[in-house]
């Protein structure tokens, strides 16, 4: 099953959460990907690696431009799944991990980025559930995914 609608699917009980495994969420919408936040991500990061943020430099580097760090691109995946789901029937959310995180394709700067997020599993366990969900981060024209991650979640019940 796929939900490409623009709202985000608002699972409120372990049943209705359960019952989305094998879903495919999304795409999001774009997200621009510009100099300026990619200098924004090194400040914050201290990764000022000249690949990210040297243009001149990198005009003669292998992409020809700046790429933005893989890390970039993982950090957009709570603002991305905030796109494609709400936990809104939950006490609260909590990011877990990642059991697997892979930075297949370079994300050039003037790149646009979407995400679309497949809801892997869900196990109940001790005040709530662990959700798995393998994010596929995609770069307008591009032929393979920039990223591909299984992030695990966990999602505590009302009480």
């Amino acid at each position: 099953m796929t939900n490409s609608s623009a709202d985000p699917v608002r699972p409120s009980t372990l049943a209705q959460l359960t019952a989305l495994v094998g879903t495919v969420l999304g795409p999001t919408a774009w997200h621009e990907v510009t100099q300026q936040r990619i200098d924004a991500f090194a400040d914050a990061t201290g990764d000022h690696q000249w690949i990210h943020v040297d243009p001149e430099r990198a005009a003669d580097g292998p992409f020809g431009t700046t790429i933005a760090h893989g890390n970039y691109s993982l950090s957009l995946g709570p603002f991305f799944t905030g796109q494609l789901i709400a936990f809104d029937g939950f006490a609260h959310a909590l990011n877990y991990g990642y059991n697997k995180v892979r930075f297949i394709a370079p994300l050039p700067v003037g790149s646009r980025l979407r995400m679309r997020a497949t809801i892997v599993a869900v196990h109940e366990i001790a005040g709530g559930a662990q959700i798995l969900n393998k994010l596929t981060f995609e770069r307008e024209g591009g032929a393979k995914p920039v990223l591909v991650a299984e992030a695990v979640g966990f999602l505590a019940e009302r009480k």
